[in-house]
């Protein structure tokens, strides 16, 4: 009953502040901004962790100039995802821009009915990942992690999935997969593949920004297992408030790729997307929390 009742609290103040247009909520977000990276001071030890780290090239100068850029863009993805609530689908897709969905048209001609897109925590993956009508007769489904908190839990779903898309819980992700393929049924789907792996399933390592790091496995296995065409989203952000993808086939073919081939362009795709603009990832990760001696 509680999380009910907190679910209809938290979803009232998102409805209220999302009916604000975009202009008024960037100037939300510039005050979130100071409360999120001045006065709360949010996961700042992990992300000046993880820019070191990742740059050590760049001066403390240039990572303190970063770390701003990034705390200014992290404070719009929360704005922007709080709009979801009160947004049409023709202004979501305006301002998240798909360049080339007929990629997934042609595939699907050639007889191809499910697809699997990787992404990552880039720009604002909620906007891309929650909207349909992008593709013809198409389902699109999310990989999504289960919240702790069930109202947040339920605030998120309702969010991404307000469009027509669905979520797959990721437990849930190879059996429902099986199904959209045994079944026919024309589908994309997604997953946010840059996360870190669990530590029973630190499989695959190489070097990802200037760091030994594990990447999913999972996508890949799934992939080759039911021979999906595998699609990256290559996210770029034009100006404030506007994304596009560029939709870069990876493999039509991933049963005749080489174990792991699959993973390793995913981290060189995803590394190439946040070197162009480092301040538009998810720094806040504690991407790095396992070495190499772990597994």
């Amino acid at each position: 009953m509680w999380s009910k009742i907190q679910y209809a609290l938290i979803y009232s103040w998102v409805k209220v502040h999302a009916i604000l247009p975009m202009w008024a909520l960037y100037i939300l977000s510039d005050i979130l901004y100071v409360v999120i990276y001045k006065i709360g001071r949010y996961r700042v030890r992990v992300v000046r962790r993880n820019m070191k780290a990742s740059f050590p090239e760049k001066s403390d100068a240039e990572l303190r100039r970063l770390e701003k850029a990034f705390y200014h863009h992290f404070a719009d993805y929360v704005v922007e995802t709080l709009k979801l609530a009160h947004i049409s689908l023709e202004e979501l897709q305006r301002r998240a821009f798909l360049k080339n969905p007929e990629l997934v048209d042609r595939l699907m001609e050639k007889g191809h009915t499910c697809f699997i897109l990787l992404m990552g925590h880039y720009g604002n993956w909620e906007w891309f990942s929650g909207s349909t009508s992008r593709f013809k007769d198409s389902r699109i489904y999310q990989i999504y992690r289960p919240l702790n908190n069930k109202a947040f839990d339920r605030l998120f779903i309702k969010l991404r999935t307000q469009f027509g898309s669905y979520g797959i819980k990721k437990q849930d992700s190879v059996r429902d997969v099986i199904q959209l393929k045994r079944d026919k049924i024309r589908s994309v789907v997604i997953f946010i593949a840059d996360q870190t792996p669990s530590r029973n399933n630190l499989h695959y390592w190489t070097t990802f920004l200037n760091q030994e790091s594990s990447i999913l496995t999972g996508p890949e296995r799934l992939a080759r297992k039911l021979d999906l065409p595998v699609i990256f989203l290559d996210t770029k952000q034009v100006k404030r408030g506007y994304y596009t993808v560029d939709m870069k086939l990876v493999t039509e073919t991933p049963k005749e790729t080489p174990e792991n081939w699959i993973t390793e362009q995913y981290a060189r795709l995803m590394e190439q997307c946040i070197l162009r603009n480092p301040a538009g990832w998810l720094w806040t990760h504690k991407r790095w929390k396992y070495k190499r001696m772990d597994n």
